[in-house]
């Protein structure tokens, strides 16, 4: 168990690695390949849709073969997909290391979601799982920073295999971990056939309504990370101070994370979630409505501080009321739902946004936290 924690900070700072690496190492791709941003962009687009499938496929093996072969086999694949994506000569390679990518970054995530509790007891699950995501948010927020500095120093394939480096340890770090004490109830319910254990899951409330506030949320936070610069841009914002500003959106990110952590009671989970979600709905309202610059400010940074402990305390709810035999399962589908909206909804925004402008395509962003409001006012109701 003394490895279990070292191994888990660096498998959630490499699971933030792998959802900001593409828009990270996109103009060094582009120009090594020759290829243009639309290329690029399809790319970015596979990596969130191989994602579904795979991630509920992976809640199976997690379940019923165990965590310790997910974890390791997961970054071997992840350090494969690094130096695949490094070494790729044409469109068709760097394609493949972007799904291969997808799918290990997709068995790391189950993975660890399903290992937190353990990895970060004694203050409740909201603790846990916020503690765990603020580590997922810094990786996130230091991989542009790192790989700028490493292609400073050396071309994209040594910089992408010094990265490989860093998440094989992960897997090195898995198998000294001893997994006994963390699968008694996985070993107690593993009499039940596959069937059994879906459809006990499919018939808990509290599951789908945890996997439709996913997938509400989740475009949420894809919008504003995916448009924060142009709309502080289209309100007089220098290019470099929205930069800065969409840096500050992911501190507050974490720093609300770290804060709920530590501050949130046991039991006010889904009373919390619905806070932030009517919260969502002023904010997204004043992004659409805002003429000022300093107002435009504010709504990226609250973004920030509203955002960040939505997701972590879904999960945790959704890890309090599944048994946990079936917690593979139910972050897979958990994430296969999220990754529906996830998909859909920020090209629904794109798509109005083309027709008027992209603080008006935030109108769908307010329905989108409409829905979560209603979806965490029914699971207050559950819980």
């Amino acid at each position: 168990m003394d490895l279990l924690q070292p191994m888990m900070i660096l498998g959630l700072l490499a699971g933030g690695m792998g959802v900001a690496l593409l828009g990270s190492i996109k103009v060094a791709l582009a120009r090594k390949l020759d290829i243009d941003e639309a290329r690029v962009g399809g790319m970015v687009s596979m990596f969130g849709f191989a994602m579904i499938p795979v991630i509920l496929f992976v809640g199976f093996l997690t379940d019923l073969v165990g965590p310790q072969p997910v974890v390791v086999g997961g970054a071997i694949l992840m350090s494969g997909s690094l130096i695949l994506l490094g070494r790729a000569q044409g469109y068709w390679s760097a394609l493949l290391g972007v799904l291969l990518l997808s799918a290990s970054w997709s068995a790391l995530v189950n993975v660890l979601n399903v290992l937190i509790p353990f990895a970060f007891s004694g203050h409740g699950l909201a603790y846990a799982t916020n503690l765990a995501n603020t580590y997922f948010g810094l990786g996130a927020f230091l991989t542009p920073l790192v790989i700028i500095y490493l292609l400073r120093k050396l071309s994209l394939s040594p910089a992408m295999m010094v990265l490989a480096a860093v998440v094989v340890a992960i897997a090195v770090l898995g198998m000294g971990v001893d997994y006994g004490a963390m699968t008694p109830a996985a070993k107690e319910g593993a009499a039940k056939t596959a069937e059994a254990g879906m459809a006990e899951l499919l018939n808990n409330p509290i599951m789908w309504l945890c996997a439709l506030a996913m997938l509400f949320y989740a475009p949420m936070e894809a919008t504003m990370a995916a448009w924060a610069t142009t709309f502080l841009g289209d309100k007089g914002v220098s290019e470099g101070f929205a930069s800065t500003l969409l840096s500050g959106f992911w501190l507050a990110f974490m720093l609300a994370r770290l804060i709920t952590a530590f501050c949130l009671p046991p039991g006010n989970e889904a009373l919390f979630i619905l806070g932030l979600a009517l919260a969502a709905i002023a904010l997204w309202i004043g992004a659409v409505w805002t003429v000022g610059r300093v107002m435009a400010v504010a709504v990226v940074i609250l973004a920030g501080l509203i955002f960040g402990p939505v997701f972590p305390t879904i999960i945790a709810v959704l890890l309090g009321n599944v048994e946990p035999s079936l917690h593979g399962r139910a972050v897979g589908l958990f994430f296969a739902v999220g990754g529906i909206g996830w998909t859909v909804i920020p090209m629904m925004i794109g798509a109005y946004a083309r027709k008027t402008s992209v603080q008006r395509g935030f109108v769908v962003a307010v329905a989108a936290a409409v829905g979560l409001s209603i979806v965490a006012l029914a699971l207050l109701g559950t819980v």
